[in-house]
């Protein structure tokens, strides 16, 4: 069991984290970067459990992260085959989570989103679009707008091709490419770069 994982959550979470992962068994693999999930929990085909959490996490994000996959180990050994974000799986989440709600570890402006993304957690942070926008700081990464930023009608870039943003729906933004005209709906929180017209 690497310790590496020290590195990544808020000092005071530590004690808390080591009983969590004393507790259960399984390997952590801290990776790269997945465009499409933060961590995840597997069986292995020796029998073993694995769960892996991206590197370009913050602190508040991979704590939150790693526990939501633990929460998925205990789930697995507690109830064996139940669905991935069940009632079985939120109970044993929200259960895991009692002792991380504290000042000491998470800032307080974020313990109410926390709290209220808790009261019925789904399969990603990213869907709470208030929690996942307090998780970053409300901060863009350097040199990235969030798409909400982008005036409507206004151009940015992602993933090397230009999207004109168009009207809201609920948590998501309709926008246009600009290449095969097809309409694609961006969460509001998603990070893009700007685009100028030379």
């Amino acid at each position: 069991m690497t310790s590496s994982y020290q590195d990544f959550v808020p000092l005071k979470a530590i004690p808390f984290m080591e009983f969590l992962i004393n507790e259960h068994n399984f390997t952590l693999k801290i990776v790269n970067q997945r465009e499409t999930k933060h961590g995840d929990f597997r069986s292995l085909p020796n029998g073993k459990f694995q769960i892996t959490v991206n590197n370009n996490l913050n602190k508040y994000q991979f704590l939150l992260t790693l526990v939501h996959e633990i929460a998925h180990h205990v789930a697995h050994q507690k109830f064996g085959k139940a669905k991935p974000h069940g009632k079985e799986w939120k109970a044993v989440f929200q259960h895991l989570m009692l002792p991380f709600l504290n000042p000491d570890i998470f800032p307080l402006e974020l313990l109410p989103y926390l709290a209220n993304y808790l009261k019925n957690p789904k399969a990603s942070t990213d869907s709470d679009a208030k929690l996942s926008l307090a998780l970053k700081g409300n901060t863009a990464a350097t040199g990235k707008y969030f798409v909400f930023a982008i005036p409507l009608g206004g151009f940015f870039i992602f993933k090397d091709l230009i999207y004109k943003r168009g009207n809201k729906r609920r948590t998501r933004y309709e926008c246009l490419n600009m290449v095969n005209k097809k309409t694609y709906l961006f969460h509001q929180n998603a990070e893009v770069n700007s685009y100028q017209e030379s």
